[in-house]
């Protein structure tokens, strides 16, 4: 009897969910701003683009 749990498969799915909880927080904090590059050239694409359509359509 560990922790005041008798049964072994109580205590895994305990020690598991709380494992899995540990894991997830490490993974969020890892990959916190990962994609922001990204869409920030992603962003500025955009911008130039529309820059771009703009002395077009203003020189029609």
């Amino acid at each position: 009897m560990l922790l005041g749990i008798p049964d072994f498969g109580i205590l895994s799915a305990y020690l598991l969910s709380v494992l899995s909880a540990i894991l997830c927080l490490i993974y969020g904090l890892y990959n916190w701003n990962k994609g922001s590059e990204e869409e920030n050239r992603q962003i500025m694409e955009e911008a130039q683009w529309e820059k771009g359509q703009q002395n077009i359509d203003a020189n029609m």
